[in-house]
């Protein structure tokens, strides 16, 4: 019988396998942390050898902060010589300019050159010693001594710009400023220098010292568009290099840091006194005495005469000279030395130049504008006249092509002009001006005021933005956008909502060319400045086909309407101050925002032309509209031009220029003539006739009715010329 407290026992599992395994792992970590416990100990105790204190541990942090940004700076610095590598590999130089161009005038005379004139055929032991000590003594007295850069002169320079003298040594070794001249472009900027710096050291790696200053003799621009001294010495002196004086290798030894302020024909006292100081490099630099440098400095280096290169239309010259290589290079044209014709008259090219340097002499500073620049063209796109900026001299760049500016309101002849297309309105048919909002932009009056219902024509002339802000609601902005551009203008810009008041990048002469389609009853007018292309033994290259067909771009309903819009703006609008008395003138002002640009556009029936005024650095003016200065300078051309012509009349403008008497012709003389120049009046001439003028008006309309006074053959501006 089973025993009845007798209780059976469930048979236990075994855990001797977990125990041993949470035992490894126990002891596994706690072996770990004391293994790293006693390596960051003798980590410790081996640190602890450098540990220092007091003034040691200054030093050592500085030394310490040294490496570290020297580490940095390195790397920063291999990485900004990258480009140079690329160069380097690449393993060819700056092209120099292949060609050389002669250009003529509209009636044939010649009014400058362009392209290289330079000669490298002279070896360097023919050159004479005293020129190559002056270009040394002035450039880099220590040449034969660094390996590129000049560590020393470099500090030197800086201590001598520290002092506000920098009349006696330039920053860039020799070398450098040949890397310069080899590889680089001109623009000024830390990773240019750098690139500079590491390209002078594979300079001096790769050629003798000898070999380097050829180059740069050869290749250093000496201004007057000649590259190195062999081509300056028969420029400037009308010898060869090997037979010119101490004082003349002095003068061509100053132009190198700054030719077209030192050229002899720019500023002969100028050049005068850089030689004078490159004679002085001689004497600090040890290669001559003074004794043999007085003679120098008693007779004076006399260089040819050269004037008429300064007074060259140089703007034009440079634009025209890039057109004429890219016809070269179109029409595979042989040879380097060609003759081109282009369309300027040198008489309306003084007119314009007058006109703005006259209004920022005696403006400017009131305004706080220091450029301007003015393109002319006639109404078949012809340009007579072109303006880059204030002064040549100073500044290369020419404003009237490369840079590119909003309009302001003298972009709104587009938005008309498309609303008139597309809409079938007419300058008549009433508007609304009142506020007016695309999205979250609501663009204001310039007198923050609206006048209600008011009429296109109205609306133009006063210059008002909401009207043309709701008449490209209407149309379309990108419509608007597409005429401008077959209209002329040829800088593509973003399609904003701020479109129609002028908010796009534009340049003077694209401006001008589009406001030659008003004036040339709708057809597209591109401006050209080159009619006829020869090769110096007379080979025709290109001649430009003037009776080529033209693509209609606006109807002449929309022109005549246009045309009458903008003749309000001088009659009653912003552009009053363009009025030309006897003259049918018509176009449109332009401000920017902040007064950043100010703009006139106008043509008359014998001349389109644009004028832009503002500062190449963006800077804001004083409250300068274009209804300001921009018109005042178009209007002192305009009177200046139309003086001596006949007065073309407008289309769709009714006015009725008075008629200049032609005697007639002998009907035996039917023999054509050749197209000559018209008596040249310069602006002075001009201005003092257009005074005389006004004075006779003033006079008689003391004395007689106002109505005889109409009989005058010519009347003074209103403006005050």
């Amino acid at each position: 019988m089973q025993d009845p407290f007798y209780t059976r026992e469930k048979k236990r599992k075994s855990t001797s396998g977990m125990l041993a395994a949470d035992a490894w792992l126990d002891s596994s970590l706690y072996e770990f942390w004391q293994a790293l416990g006693r390596a960051y100990t003798r980590y410790q105790d081996f640190m602890s050898r450098f540990h220092v204190t007091g003034i040691k541990r200054f030093f050592v942090e500085i030394l310490s902060d040294a490496f570290t940004f020297g580490a940095i700076g390195a790397v920063l610095m291999t990485a900004l010589a990258l480009p140079a590598f690329n160069i380097i590999d690449r393993g060819a130089f700056n092209k120099a300019e292949d060609y050389s161009v002669v250009f003529l005038d509209r009636y044939g005379e010649e009014i400058g050159r362009r392209g290289i004139r330079s000669d490298d055929s002279v070896a360097l032991d023919e050159m004479p010693d005293y020129l190559i000590k002056a270009t040394l003594a002035t450039e880099d007295r220590r040449f034969y001594e660094h390996f590129g850069i000049d560590v020393i002169g470099t500090l030197r320079a800086l201590m001598t710009n520290a002092t506000g003298d920098s009349s006696l040594h330039g920053g860039s070794s020799l070398t450098q400023q040949l890397a310069k001249q080899l590889f680089l472009s001109s623009e000024r900027t830390i990773e240019r220098k750098i690139v500079e710096a590491y390209l002078a050291v594979w300079l001096e790696w790769n050629y003798s010292k000898d070999q380097i200053l050829k180059l740069y003799l050869d290749r250093a621009y000496m201004g007057g568009g000649n590259f190195g001294v062999t081509a300056a010495a028969d420029y400037y002196f009308g010898k060869r290099v090997q037979d010119i004086s101490l004082a003349e290798a002095a003068m061509l030894a100053g132009l190198y840091k700054a030719p077209g302020r030192w050229a002899p024909h720019v500023d002969l006292a100028a050049a005068r006194g850089r030689a004078n100081v490159v004679l002085t490099n001689l004497v600090a630099a040890g290669f001559l005495t003074e004794g043999q440098v007085t003679a120098a400095r008693r007779h004076p280096a006399a260089p040819i005469n050269r004037t008429a290169d300064v007074n060259s239309p140089n703007y034009f010259l440079d634009w025209a000279f890039d057109e004429a290589k890219r016809l070269i290079a179109d029409n595979n044209a042989p040879g380097n030395n060609f003759v081109v014709r282009t369309t300027i008259d040198t008489t309306l090219q003084k007119y314009a130049e007058e006109a703005i340097t006259s209004v920022i002499r005696e403006q400017g500073e009131q305004y706080r504008v220091e450029q301007a620049a003015m393109v002319v063209t006639d109404t078949k796109g012809a340009i007579r006249a072109m303006v880059g900026g204030t002064d040549y001299a100073k500044s290369q760049f020419n404003r009237a092509i490369v840079s590119t500016r909003q309009p302001g309101s003298s972009y709104k002849p587009f938005v008309y002009a498309e609303a008139f297309e597309q809409l079938g309105l007419k300058p008549s048919d009433t508007i609304s001006d009142r506020p007016v909002c695309i999205g979250d932009w609501c663009p204001q009056n310039y007198g923050r005021s609206y006048k209600g219902q008011t009429t296109l024509i109205s609306a133009f002339a006063a210059s008002i933005n909401t009207v043309p802000v709701t008449l490209s609601i209407k149309t379309g902005r990108d419509a608007i956008a597409q005429l401008s551009y077959r209209m002329g203008l040829r800088q593509e810009y973003p399609v904003t909502r701020s479109l129609a008041l002028g908010v796009a990048s534009v340049s003077v002469l694209d401006m001008t060319s589009s406001y030659a389609v008003f004036a040339n009853h709708g057809y597209k007018t591109p401006a050209f400045g080159i009619t006829r292309m020869t090769t110096l033994s007379g080979d025709l290259v290109w001649e430009n086909d003037a009776d080529a067909p033209h693509e209609r771009v606006l109807s002449e309903q929309t022109v005549a309407y246009m045309n009458q819009m903008m003749r309000a703006v001088v009659t009653s609008g912003t552009g009053r101050r363009a009025e030309v008395p006897g003259v049918p003138t018509l176009g449109k002002t332009g401000t920017t925002t902040s007064y950043r640009d100010a703009w006139f556009v106008g043509l008359t029936g014998n001349y389109v032309a644009a004028v832009w005024f503002g500062n190449d650095d963006y800077r804001t003016t004083n409250n300068l509209t274009g209804g300001l200065l921009p018109t005042i300078a178009w209007q002192k051309f305009m009177a200046y031009a139309h003086t001596n012509i006949a007065i073309a009349p407008v289309f769709g403008v009714d006015f009725v220029p008075e008629q200049t008497m032609v005697a007639e012709a002998d009907p035996d003389e039917s023999e054509e003539e050749a197209e000559q120049r018209p008596p040249s009046l310069k602006p002075a001439a001009a201005r003092k006739l257009l005074d005389l003028a006004s004075r006779f008006e003033t006079t008689l309309a003391s004395t007689q009715p106002v109505n005889d006074t109409a009989s005058l053959p010519a009347a003074a501006s209103k403006t005050g010329i």
